[in-house]
């Protein structure tokens, strides 16, 4: 804990306290919102999960019918079939917010092909071609969700991690330090109020021993001028 350089007086502690009740209102603020961000987050990375896992089965059904395809089809055959794609995907990105963060949202439309997703005709092309074009077609959301989902996850996780740093620099060094230099001025207002209470004591029993004194005096002088008289 470093204390702050400040002059230690009233007017300054009074400041330093509305400085730290600010300060510890945010840090709980600041909190809370890391609490539900890290709440998002976990949603976000289940879903991640279970995306990934639909998209990974999705391209390997995929995979294996092209793979049967090609041994079956010649290299030319399967480049005339698939030359011209039958269909288009449009996406249309906007956002959506989470706890103050803008995270994307992927709004994809399938057009042309009038739901015919071959872009071939079926007489010198095999079943597994089709079976492929399925699961590439199958596959197409899920990467889709899976990219929309990744990103939301990073811009989270990029947040997490600045709130992260503001809750530990307000809990860890903020915090602390209005605390010790509001410890550290009202020592010192305690101590020099007993510096000026000593001194005023002290001239409190100087005032009184001069009106003693100024007392022995005149009744010195009365005895003198008594004996005079008399005289």
């Amino acid at each position: 804990m470093a204390r702050l350089n400040v002059n230690p007086t009233r007017m300054e502690m009074t400041r330093l306290k509305g400085q730290l009740k600010t300060a510890t209102r945010g840090h709980k603020l600041l909190k809370d919102k890391l609490d539900e961000l890290m709440k998002q987050f976990m949603e976000i990375v289940r879903e991640n999960k279970r995306l990934r896992e639909e998209a990974e089965k999705a391209l390997e059904d995929a995979y294996q019918n092209f793979i049967i395809a090609r041994a079956v089809l010649s290299e030319a055959t399967l480049g005339e079939a698939l030359m011209i794609p039958q269909q288009s995907v449009s996406v249309k990105v906007t956002n959506r917010n989470i706890m103050s963060v803008n995270v994307p949202v992927f709004d994809f439309q399938k057009e042309g092909g009038s739901g015919n997703i071959y872009p071939y005709g079926m007489a010198f092309t095999s079943g597994e071609l089709d079976s492929a074009m399925i699961s590439f077609s199958d596959a197409m959301e899920p990467l889709l969700r899976l990219a929309e989902s990744e990103k939301s996850a990073q811009l989270l996780a990029q947040e997490i991690e600045r709130t992260r740093r503001r809750v530990n620099a307000l809990e860890n060094v903020m915090i602390p330090n209005y605390q010790e230099t509001i410890k550290y001025i009202t020592m010192k207002l305690e101590e020099n109020e007993r510096a000026n209470t000593t001194r005023l004591m002290k001239v409190k029993d100087m005032v009184a021993k001069k009106a003693i004194e100024d007392r022995r005096k005149q009744n010195e002088a009365v005895c003198q001028r008594c004996v005079q008289q008399e005289a």
